[in-house]
């Protein structure tokens, strides 16, 4: 996950509406989660999701770190307090999304309200488009990727997708003292990088974003 003064702030660039923007290298992309310290401890610890994370439960990973912050409230809300960067493998992230659903109705994605219906039922990764946020949290026209594992999904994700977990709570945290103090410049230059994603061409579909090339 890199950092420095070429982090792409969502602040100052206009990509298109649908877009999933992420940290990535040749083999493995970061996402985000927040929990408690008692999950972030022993995750950290672990390299991966062990007890008490429930393998039950849907889980929800966020690929865009000023999501994150804004859905944590920089690390603060309660059972959020630890933010934590995921490494997983890009292509298990692909294949995932290729047999997602979105989590609402969306006339361009499915025949009918039926179908669409047809498909939550069915799949085990669910797909919300989010307003995208800036440094202050104000929310943008352009959406950002969050994805919802549930059963074998879940499974999946903390037996075989996994590479790495890292405590960023301390970044968020000196992050959100720079943007309060008004140091938005070197705020910024703290930030994760974050580019346009190339999705394999049938995740990209399943999602409702166009195919970027590359990657």
């Amino acid at each position: 996950m890199g950092t420095g003064n070429a982090a792409a702030a969502a602040d100052t660039a206009a990509p298109p509406e649908r877009q999933v923007r992420a940290a990535f290298d040749r083999d493995h992309l970061t996402v985000y989660q927040a929990f408690r310290p008692d999950i972030a401890e022993a995750a950290v610890a672990a390299g991966t999701f062990v007890a008490p994370f429930s393998l039950d439960r849907m889980t929800w990973i966020k690929p865009s770190f000023t999501w994150m912050m804004y859905r944590s409230g920089w690390a603060t809300k309660p059972g959020q307090e630890r933010v934590l960067a995921v490494r997983i493998a890009r292509s298990a992230f692909g294949r995932a999304l290729a047999t997602s659903c979105v989590s609402h109705f969306d006339p361009h994605l499915h025949e009918s309200h039926t179908h669409w219906q047809e498909q939550i039922r069915r799949t085990h990764v669910r797909v919300q488009w989010d307003p995208e946020r800036t440094l202050d949290l104000t929310r943008l026209p352009w959406r950002t990727i969050q994805v919802g594992l549930s059963g074998v999904a879940v499974a999946a994700y903390v037996h075989e997708w996994i590479a790495g977990v890292t405590d960023v709570t301390d970044l968020a945290h000196a992050v959100h003292r720079l943007v309060e103090s008004g140091d938005v410049h070197g705020a910024r230059a703290l930030l994760p990088v974050e580019a346009a994603y190339p999705l394999p061409p049938d995740a990209a579909a399943a999602v409702g974003v166009a195919v970027t090339g590359g990657g």
